[in-house]
């Protein structure tokens, strides 16, 4: 499931009635694309005349890049507003996820039967999932290494970059061969687009099962040809 607008406003009235006695104002609700949070309290700070901090233009940030249950976007929704609670009426704690913020958060947990953590674990299968879905083509090197290991780069699709890569990699004592594909299989979206003279150890089986379909491009050190 992935949360819309309306869905978070509808679930943010519901949980400020039931659990912050109805005392946080609305805010703005944003969709994130973000894959290093599920979801976000945002804020700005200014210094008061008599020289305290204030925090102001809150909005809540949830992550739709992932594909959550709906009671782990509950969760987080309500963690947001724990944030938002203690932010808004510049409450005082110990740090972030500070002495306070857990008092909230095991007393709704207790109370409510919910499951709210200090930190928004996201689990290695949604990791995969927040690469880009976009297909797009994709100049991939698979590297067979002397050892039986093979490693992929996913490179610019400009000529010398691409020759650079091949001729030094290449000549590297620890590898067998490299092979050159064109492909537009979104699998390849999740490796850095680069001419570094790296690459990423995979399984053999999971990048040739994503190249099953690509295009074989020929080189041979001076220049590529496509063979279709």
């Amino acid at each position: 499931m992935k949360a819309t607008v309306e869905y978070i406003e509808k679930k943010f009235e519901e949980f400020n009635r039931q659990m912050f006695a109805g005392k946080l104002p609305k805010l703005p609700i944003e969709l994130s694309n973000a894959k290093t949070f599920l979801g976000q309290c945002a804020f700005k700070k200014r210094l008061t005349v008599f020289g305290k901090v204030k925090l102001y233009d809150f909005r809540m940030r949830i992550s739709t890049r992932f594909d959550l249950t709906e009671r782990e976007i509950e969760d987080t929704i309500i963690h947001e507003m724990i944030h938002y609670y203690i932010g808004v009426n510049n409450l005082k704690d110990t740090s972030a996820h500070g002495q306070l913020f857990r008092q909230m958060m095991n007393s709704i947990n207790e109370r409510y039967g919910r499951s709210l953590t200090i930190s928004h674990k996201i689990t290695k299968q949604q990791k995969e999932e927040a690469h880009d879905t976009r297909q797009r083509w994709h100049v991939v090197a698979v590297i067979d290494f002397k050892n039986g290991k093979t490693g992929i780069k996913v490179l610019p699709r400009i000529v010398q970059r691409i020759l650079n890569y091949y001729n030094k990699v290449g000549a590297v004592s620890e590898v067998a061969a490299i092979r050159l594909y064109m492909s537009n299989d979104i699998f390849f979206n999740r490796y850095p687009n680069s001419g570094a003279l790296t690459a990423t150890f995979v399984e053999r089986e999971t990048a040739m099962s994503h190249l099953a379909d690509a295009e074989k491009l020929q080189c041979d050190g001076k220049r590529i040809i496509r063979t279709k």
